[in-house]
């Protein structure tokens, strides 16, 4: 219920569903003056926020930055958060990535490069699961095929949210016998935009892990005459995910997940 009622409100309060609204409103009342000012506010808004230059200053603000490959220490585990394949896309013999897939790219670069000892993926088969393969198996088995040996990998196939993703993966850890190991052994990998929250909740069980984020949406800021005036669709999905992310955050922090 807890999840359908957060769904509910992000869509609320969504950008797109904002100016939609507030021009599908004016338009019924068109015939009165506010309903004028409704049409014109619905228009001024879409135009905010189909500007490319704010859109892309916020999350190059919200994202945290890269870190190099060389930089980084060696870890005995990496975990990798799903949410990246689509999960009810058949035939089952391959896996279907939508973007994210540099969760799992750049997991089996850090793995070749001897960064990773181990990779731990967390992810089932969501809310409303269509087949019975979880995306953890799904993109384990894609790592087989990349070169990862089978045993090297550690797959948590129940969690549903980024909640159960780090509730499940300190059970597992614990069940393995892995918790032994301090938490700078361990590597958070998961979308740039979403490392805040996912950090948060992992420390919410007691894990403390190194991050690198992923899966960047923002680009170095760029001040000129395309960024400015010209619409972008790119820019509104750049704001439907930031305002997703900042209700996420919310909601965690109002039911003490984070």
């Amino acid at each position: 219920m807890f999840f359908y009622v957060s769904q509910l409100f992000s869509f609320l309060i969504m950008p797109f569903t904002i100016c939609l609204v507030l021009t599908g409103a004016g338009i019924l009342f068109i015939n009165r003056t506010w309903g004028k000012k409704l049409v014109l506010a619905g228009f001024l808004l879409s135009l905010f926020f189909s500007n490319s230059y704010l859109a892309n200053q916020l999350m190059y603000s919200w994202e945290p930055p890269p870190k190099a490959f060389h930089t980084l220490p060696d870890y005995e585990i990496g975990i990798i958060l799903t949410g990246v394949t689509n999960i009810e896309k058949t035939p089952k013999d391959r896996t279907y990535f939508n973007k994210g897939a540099d969760r799992v790219t750049h997991a089996v670069q850090l793995y070749k490069m001897g960064k990773l000892k181990k990779i731990l993926i967390t992810g089932g088969l969501g809310f409303d699961p269509s087949d019975d393969i979880s995306e953890a198996e799904s993109l384990g088995d894609f790592m087989v095929w990349a070169g990862v040996k089978r045993s090297d990998l550690i797959l948590e196939t129940t969690a549903r949210n980024t909640r159960e993703n780090a509730l499940f993966t300190e059970k597992l850890l614990k069940e393995e016998g892995l918790l032994e190991q301090q938490s700078s052994s361990f590597l958070l990998i998961t979308s740039a935009f979403h490392m805040k929250r996912a950090n948060a909740c992992f420390a919410k069980t007691g894990l403390y892990p190194d991050t690198f984020p992923v899966d960047y949406y923002a680009a170095a800021p760029k001040l000129n005459f395309k960024t400015i005036f010209q619409p972008s669709i790119n820019a509104i999905l750049i704001w439907h995910i930031l305002v997703k992310e900042w209700v996420g955050i919310l909601i965690y922090k109002i039911a003490g997940y984070i």
